[in-house]
């Protein structure tokens, strides 16, 4: 990176300690300053990023290195804040919490110090006064990696609470950049999987982000909070870029294509309410590798676009907007078409459930022989996989990570393969793979493997 962009992290010593609202809140208010703000989430959440991008106007990205990698960390982080005037990066559950087992990866303390980046760290002092030192004392000694610059104070009772928890941090040394109140009016529901996105929710959500935005910049210092930004350590690098990542060499089990030919050939991504949970460097990549990238919206759209020669499908809620899509016949009969004439599908998750035959006993697209419904258990984690049966994103044998986060269970049925063989840690097989279809409950992040949009380009090309 040359000239990189000022940057900080918003953490917390646990997830509930208010940084989301504290980070959208701060790049709201940083744009209202007219300030270019590049807004990034540590982890593999897609639901804040949908806020970030209202708060700023700029795309959300993640920033995971159990995904990507920590080596993508610092490329992705350039690409997105390209041309920006600051970076806010949200972290994921407490500061050194990552992957199980797996040490500091994919923590909010690993990518601050990849990025070199000071630290803002969110407590919750609803039930405390001279406790937060202790508390703020030990975040602060446990890695001298991490530098914790600074500390949000949120739910804070009145004056006098805020003069007690003032009087206790005195002795650690770490100033106070912001007190939020506890009546703090931010509304922002959730639901089975989180806070509900904002495409279910557009206005209202843009409340929300107002509200926070005004929220942060009555409680909070933003002219030391930016020159804690402009005070980030340098870092050298280049910026990730999807043609130059599909440029180089691919994984053996993804064997380069010849270079497409200039007509692009069109696939459609399924976007709308009921499926918000992609990350954008997935289209990038398919728009490099010659694809003219067309969203489709299943609550909506009766027919796939014209010319459609594949079919993306992301994750989010089919199990919330089940009626609707069962009752768009119209489209559930181009989807099950396209399979049918052998044009390739990707789906995860949500897209899953939507090529079963059914969703809670409402139809769906029917081409997986296969039946999902609505669980009490919730299946979480990073997921190793491997790649069990040759398919239209990857060849057999082909290693990537992935992320599981759903509530339904899919019974199969017949004629498929398994995609993926994943440890949790026990060891099993997971997905689908039928004739051009590859559909998975793992959410998978192609930059840390390009060759599966160039793959999933030149199948649509072929088929």
């Amino acid at each position: 990176m040359s000239g990189p962009v000022p940057r900080l992290v918003v953490a917390a010593p646990s997830s509930g300690s208010g940084k989301t609202t504290v980070a959208t809140g701060l790049m709201a208010a940083f744009a209202a300053r007219g300030l270019a703000v590049s807004p990034h989430k540590v982890g593999p959440d897609y639901i804040d990023p949908g806020y970030h991008a209202l708060a700023t106007g700029r795309t959300g990205r993640n920033l995971d290195a159990y995904l990507c990698g920590p080596e993508l960390l610092g490329p992705l982080f350039a690409h997105g804040a390209h041309g920006c005037d600051v970076a806010v990066v949200e972290g994921v559950m407490g500061l050194f919490d990552g992957a199980a087992g797996e040490g500091e990866l994919a923590s909010t303390a690993q990518v601050a110090k990849v990025l070199r980046a000071p630290v803002v760290l969110v407590v919750d002092a609803s039930s405390q006064s001279r406790s937060v030192a202790a508390l703020v004392h030990g975040f602060v000694s446990w890695d001298p990696e991490v530098r914790i610059a600074g500390v949000i104070l949120n739910k804070v009772a009145s004056d006098r609470h805020e003069e007690l928890l003032r009087d206790a941090l005195d002795s650690v040394g770490v100033p106070v950049l912001g007190v939020l109140r506890r009546a703090a009016p931010v509304e922002t529901p959730s639901r089975h999987l989180g806070l509900v996105p904002v495409a279910e929710r557009r206005r209202a959500a843009r409340d929300a982000v107002a509200a926070m935005g005004a929220m942060v910049a009555d409680g909070c210092d933003l002219d030391a909070l930016l020159g804690l930004a402009r005070g980030a350590g340098p870092v050298t690098g280049t910026a990730w870029d999807a043609a130059s990542a599909l440029a180089a060499p691919a994984s053996p089990a993804s064997p380069a294509s010849p270079a497409s030919p200039a007509s692009p050939v069109r696939v459609a991504v399924a976007g709308g309410a009921a499926f918000t949970f992609s990350y954008a460097e997935h289209t990038e990549l398919l728009a490099a590798a010659g694809a003219e990238v067309v969203v489709v919206d299943p609550l909506r759209d009766e027919r796939l676009p014209e010319g459609t020669r594949g079919l993306v499908l992301g994750g989010g809620f089919p199990e919330v907007y089940g009626a609707e899509l069962s009752a768009n016949e119209g489209l559930r009969a181009d989807v099950a078409a396209l399979a049918r004439r052998g044009g390739p599908i990707a789906a995860e998750c949500a897209g899953l459930l939507y090529l079963c035959r059914e969703l809670d006993g409402l139809p769906m697209c029917g081409v997986l022989d296969a039946s999902a419904r609505m669980s009490g258990r919730l299946t979480l984690g990073y997921r190793d996989a491997v790649a069990v049966s040759d398919s239209v994103l990857a060849g057999a044998g082909m290693r990537m990570r992935g992320h599981e986060f759903h509530r339904t269970v899919v019974e199969p049925g017949a004629g498929t393969a398994p995609a993926w063989g994943v440890r949790t840690p026990a060891r099993r097989v997971e997905g689908f793979v039928q004739d051009s279809v590859h559909a998975s409950y793992l959410h998978t992040h192609w930059a840390s493997e390009p060759g599966v949009a160039r793959r999933f380009v030149e199948r649509c090309r072929t088929s």
